[in-house]
């Protein structure tokens, strides 16, 4: 019997990583397969919002649920815009006008240290487990590279030349924020 396990995006890249990541031997569902709306992101950490995903997705289901809330934090402007990323993104109407908008702000400012943050929460049966993973870089100049979603193609992680946008997929989901975020669950969960 295959084993079920809600993955609660509604972010179809967010979804694809998470799911690529979880074990073959789980069927992936995703809310909207089940018509499931999205909850309002009322907290303002990480933690708090990916809690509060698991926790409204599974009101919904009788097997596991993982969740995840991630951004961008950029050291220069305050760590924004970190738990407001995909806010963002949507007052300007797309990621790629996010990415100008910051770049823009960023213009002038010699250091452009970021780090991107992820919080997976697991919800099963009554118990709720999160972990947290983060990668280290810089923002780039430019936009560049079309791989990845949301901010990959402004972000450089440490010790390479290249945005998370120009990284083969199969490269990038093997180092960023959201598998090591996994990494740190998997030890606790050996059957994920």
């Amino acid at each position: 019997m295959t084993k079920k396990i809600l993955v609660g995006t509604h972010n179809k890249g967010k979804y694809q990583e998470i799911s690529s990541l979880i074990s073959k031997k789980y069927k992936k569902i995703s809310p909207t397969s089940l018509n499931i709306r999205s909850p309002k992101e009322t907290g303002n950490t990480f933690i708090s919002n990916a809690k509060l995903k698991a926790n409204f997705f599974s009101k919904y289901v009788d097997y596991p649920v993982i969740s995840d809330d991630s951004g961008l934090c950029i050291k220069s402007l305050r760590n924004n815009p970190g738990v407001y990323s995909a806010r963002l993104a949507k007052k300007h109407g797309s990621f790629f006008k996010a990415m100008k908008h910051l770049l823009k702000r960023m213009k002038n400012k010699k250091k452009r240290d970021a780090y991107f943050v992820c919080c997976l929460a697991l919800k099963i049966k009554k118990k709720l487990f999160v972990v947290e993973g983060r990668v280290y870089g810089s923002i780039s100049k430019k936009i560049l590279g079309k791989n990845g979603f949301g901010f990959d193609p402004i972000f450089i992680p440490k010790s390479y030349k290249i945005t998370f946008g120009q990284m083969l997929k199969s490269k990038k989901i093997k180092m960023d924020h959201r598998f090591i975020a996994f990494r740190k669950l998997k030890k606790r969960f050996k059957t994920l």
